[in-house]
């Protein structure tokens, strides 16, 4: 059995160092540098020769950057004879860009897609993809774990006699009607519609909520646009309590401080798939780990074994 390596970039190296820990495999450093002209070089500092090569990078902010650091630790995999590379990538930003839905505009889910095969992917390991079809623009095999069992696990202890799963929109209505069947509770969606990144319009909740707990189920939260829309809905229907959860807990600027002061909100539940600072500040704030399913994904790949029981539902 070829060794793994396992490598991380400078986007979320304590996920990385959680991961290896469980694996049981050491992490190894990686050397980036900055040239005067404001280019990266990325060298990876241990042999790589015939060897099994798993590179750590969620697409977070700067996104930018850390997509071409990625880039960069693929081809040096590349040249350094790496057997096979997988990226394992928690998060995927650009999977918010997967279709045409105005003129002459970008899909930037497919082009990073290609850019990673591009540079020397050979397999990838991502976790709740805005999309699941997303997974479809890459032309090697991909993993799309999910964190629904990390999050159930949570709620599972609770009184959820009256509980309802709510999901935002008819497009996650699947990922959350599975949630609740996890947690053998009802479920219910928002009729969204959305203008722009910052404007959103939920004009109905198709289910029943009227005095009931809600537990409302996302993706990814980043300004909040959507979760705030949401609340006001159910706040005019009259349920009795909120609680948001979601895989991303991107927080962008004031949204989790915002978040934690609705009165109504009694608890935001995210995983660790990105880093949240300064979440300790935030009693309202409970953060799942990822880590022990990243790494068992890992080492099934590495064995040649099924990795479809850890992202099947029933």
């Amino acid at each position: 059995m070829r060794e793994i390596v396992v490598f991380s970039g400078s986007a979320h190296p304590n996920l990385a160092a959680e991961i290896c820990s469980h694996l049981g495999v050491p992490l190894h450093p990686v050397r980036v540098d900055r040239f005067a002209n404001d280019c990266l070089q990325v060298q990876l500092q241990a042999n790589c020769r015939e060897r099994d090569v798993y590179l750590i990078q969620p697409l977070v902010p700067p996104v930018q950057e850390n997509l071409v650091e990625l880039l960069l630790m693929l081809d040096a995999a590349r040249g350094a004879s790496a057997v096979r590379t997988t990226v394992v990538m928690p998060h995927y930003a650009y999977a918010r860009s997967d279709k045409k839905d105005a003129p002459r505009i970008s899909v930037g889910a497919r082009l990073v897609a290609d850019l990673l095969v591009t540079a020397g992917a050979g397999r990838v390991l991502t976790m709740t993809l805005h999309a699941p079809q997303v997974h479809g623009f890459f032309s090697v095999p991909v993993d799309h774990l999910h964190a629904l069992h990390e999050l159930a696990g949570h709620f599972a202890g609770a009184d959820l006699a009256d509980t309802v799963v709510v999901s935002p929109d008819l497009g996650n209505a699947k990922s959350a009607s599975a949630f609740a069947r996890l947690l053998g509770v009802p479920v219910a969606a928002g009729a969204k519609q959305r203008y722009s990144d910052d404007k959103v319009s939920i004009s109905a909740v198709i289910g029943d909520v009227a005095g009931r707990d809600v537990i409302v189920l996302d993706d990814e939260i980043a300004r909040g646009t959507t979760v705030f829309e949401l609340l006001e809905r159910l706040r005019e229907l009259g349920v009795r309590s909120v609680r948001v959860a979601c895989t991303h807990g991107l927080f962008a600027g004031d949204a989790l401080d915002r978040l934690a002061a609705q009165p109504d909100v009694a608890e935001i539940v995210c995983t660790n798939t990105v880093p949240i600072e300064d979440g300790d500040r935030v009693p309202k704030l409970r953060v799942l780990l990822v880590a022990p399913a990243l790494a068992e994904a890992i080492r099934r790949i590495h064995h040649g074994e099924s990795v479809s029981a850890l992202f099947h539902t029933p």
